[in-house]
């Protein structure tokens, strides 16, 4: 494991991350009306995987920088599998009938799992008070923000299970964030690459099979599908690579804190959404969460 220590650089990768993935449910919406859940969550992970596989070879193809034993290639497949192609098939097939909010709702569970999580895995990643009450505040804001409509029943047969595959993609997240920050020292471009490959390995037999044949999308479903595959997976990855390796998974996990927040105020600004009454309230608790967890990193910041 690499020394932790969150920077500048490491606050601005959070920020541009949150916006990224923020912006993402704009580009699914349209993606969405030319082809299939499981097909799209494998066309994005596929165009990424051959992406950064490409720049990785160029760049030597190195991976660990030390001989790795057989638990290092066995969790790292892990690692590849829950945090790209589990997750994104589990959300395709809960969000069939549960509510996008309550989605928003179980992704911002991700910080509250990786909490305890990291606290008895990973050396340096204590869990306080003082952290668990800005990651509470935080989640509140969250819930202040997508509202108790979130909770409401759509009434559809398998909500249930529905919202457990909502919430099994969130630990899906939490967990593999905790376990690649226990990594031993490695190439990022070649983490990321090798992640989506392993990803890209189990997401398009499953497509395969439960939704048969790829359409053959349109070229505006083909285009959201390269921007779906370059920003929010490609780039994503290597930016949530670089965080959690850098300044840990518990400071990694703040975006999706910022992600819902976002994707709201883009919604409004390009969709003409209506902004929920709560917005301000939310950004506030948000902001409040993230500077009470952080806080001895930001004094550290300030006395610089």
């Amino acid at each position: 494991m690499t020394t932790l220590e969150i920077t500048p650089r490491s606050w601005a990768m959070l920020i541009v991350l949150g916006l990224v993935w923020g912006a993402t449910f704009l580009v699914i919406e349209i993606a969405l009306r030319g082809i299939t859940p499981f097909w799209l969550a494998a066309a994005r992970i596929g165009f990424a995987a051959v992406l950064l596989a490409a720049i990785w070879l160029v760049r030597g193809s190195r991976l660990f920088h030390a001989s790795p034993s057989l638990a290092d290639w066995a969790w790292l497949g892990f690692i590849g599998v829950f945090s790209t192609a589990v997750p994104f098939m589990l959300l395709s097939w809960g969000q069939q009938t549960v509510t996008s909010g309550f989605a928003g709702i179980s992704m911002a569970t991700v910080a509250i799992m990786i909490l305890p999580l990291a606290h008895l895995l990973v050396p340096g990643e204590r869990m306080t008070l003082r952290k668990l009450a800005g990651f509470a505040i935080g989640f509140g804001g969250v819930v202040a923000l997508i509202g108790p409509g979130a909770f409401v029943s759509t009434g559809l047969e398998g909500e249930v299970a529905g919202r457990l595959a909502c919430l099994a993609a969130a630990a899906c997240y939490a967990v593999s964030a905790v376990q690649m920050q226990r990594l031993p020292p490695v190439d990022p471009i070649g983490l990321a690459a090798v992640q989506l490959l392993f990803g890209t390995a189990l997401v398009v037999p499953t497509a395969f099979v439960v939704e048969g044949p790829p359409p053959l999308p349109d070229p505006a479903t083909l285009t959201a599908l390269a921007v779906l595959g370059l920003l929010p997976t490609a780039a994503a990855t290597l930016l949530r690579v670089a965080i959690i390796r850098s300044a840990g998974s518990t400071f990694m996990s703040l975006v999706n804190y910022i992600v819902p927040v976002v994707s709201v105020a883009l919604g409004a600004v390009f969709l003409g959404e209506a902004v929920p009454p709560t917005f301000l309230v939310a950004l506030m608790l948000v902001l409040a969460g993230m500077a009470l967890s952080q806080w001895a990193a930001l004094r550290r910041l300030v006395r610089r």
